[in-house]
């Protein structure tokens, strides 16, 4: 297929668009650079032996949508494109509202404008609220502790509710908990602009001596060791995933399907700082700090029903996420050394 990638230099983004290249797809990126940067393109054209178009464009712009699926023939759009730090949410929920749920709009008016309605949207297990129970099955009630989670829930519950009106829509939901990890090459990986808000480029970054020290954020959870405990699924995985569930939309023939990716296995902060130090012999100075506003004990899948249905599941532990993470903070320190 003609597949559109919103978001498509990000870092998930990007490493779907190898796993995607390497079936065949032809791809086209739509992204506004917001968090990413265009070389990137050339790096996954560089792994993938492919070539493929960025379009420069804010995911809100209506026009500049349809124009990009219009022509370059889109058949089908995987919709990463989106702001997803919990705290920045808290403290600017109007940006996340305006962009996450403004922008998803815009996009799914296109596609029906453009009769293309096959989507697989990048969702969140923040869907789930504070867990009832664990592990968190797709079944499990839905609630948001913060901003950026409920962008996420009203954008599912939009995306359930254009499927029930129109049947020919073949829409996924894909519920990631939490990517860690980079391509085995060292030529893509979790580069964000500016201080990181998630837990492993944070780490990396302090391993390379790029931070001073890690914040741990919270030790007085309801934890094995106090610290918050989240299902770590490395990104090739997750990208496969991606994959798994576009072919999955065409087999299974209904409107609307929700998918888990993760791999039911639960690891602390501490542990991650742990396995990281163990796995690449590097020393990650933290320090404790109090609790973020939003944030949950413990969040990890059933990745069951993806397991059933799209033949998908996590095949990467632990070490390997945290080796191929250090692998791409080295190879970006070697690409900025030779710049």
């Amino acid at each position: 297929m003609k597949i559109l990638l919103t978001g498509g230099t990000g870092y998930i983004g990007s490493h779907t668009a190898v796993a995607l290249a390497a079936l065949g797809h032809d791809l086209v990126c739509f992204d506004n650079l917001s968090n990413s940067s265009a070389d990137v393109i050339e790096r996954v054209e560089s792994i993938s032996g492919v070539s493929f178009p960025l379009v420069v464009g804010d995911i809100r712009d209506g026009d500049s949508l349809r124009q990009a699926i219009t022509d370059h023939g889109v058949e089908a759009v995987v919709h990463f494109a989106g702001l997803k730090a919990v705290g920045e949410s808290v403290s600017d929920p109007v940006r996340y509202y305006d962009n996450n749920v403004v922008g998803t709009l815009a996009l799914v008016s296109a596609m029906a404008d453009c009769n293309v309605k096959t989507l697989v949207f990048s969702s969140s297990a923040t869907v789930y609220g504070q867990p009832q129970y664990l592990p968190l099955d797709e079944n499990h009630p839905t609630s948001a502790t913060n901003p950026y989670g409920r962008t996420k829930l009203m954008i599912e519950e939009m995306l359930t509710d254009i499927a029930a009106a129109d049947p020919a829509w073949r829409i996924g939901i894909l519920r990631y908990f939490n990517p860690v990890g980079a391509h085995d090459s060292g030529m893509i990986g979790e580069d964000p602009n500016g201080i990181p808000n998630n837990l492993m480029p944070y780490i990396s970054r302090v391993a390379g001596g790029r931070l001073p020290e890690l914040a741990v954020f919270g030790d007085d959870y309801d934890t094995p060791d106090g610290t918050g405990v989240r299902d770590y699924v490395h990104i090739l995985d997750l990208a496969a995933g991606h994959a798994a569930a576009l072919d999955g939309l065409a087999k299974l023939d209904r409107p609307l399907s929700i998918w888990n990716l993760g791999t039911g296995q639960g690891y602390s902060v501490l542990d991650m700082v742990t396995a990281f130090e163990r796995v690449n012999a590097v020393k990650v100075p933290y320090q404790l700090a109090p609790r973020r506003a939003g944030d949950v004990a413990s969040c990890f899948a059933s990745p069951d029903r993806a397991k059933a249905e799209l033949a998908w599941e996590a095949s990467r532990g632990l070490d390997a996420m945290c080796a191929s993470s250090w692998n791409f903070e080295r190879a970006r320190a070697m690409r900025n050394t030779k710049a």
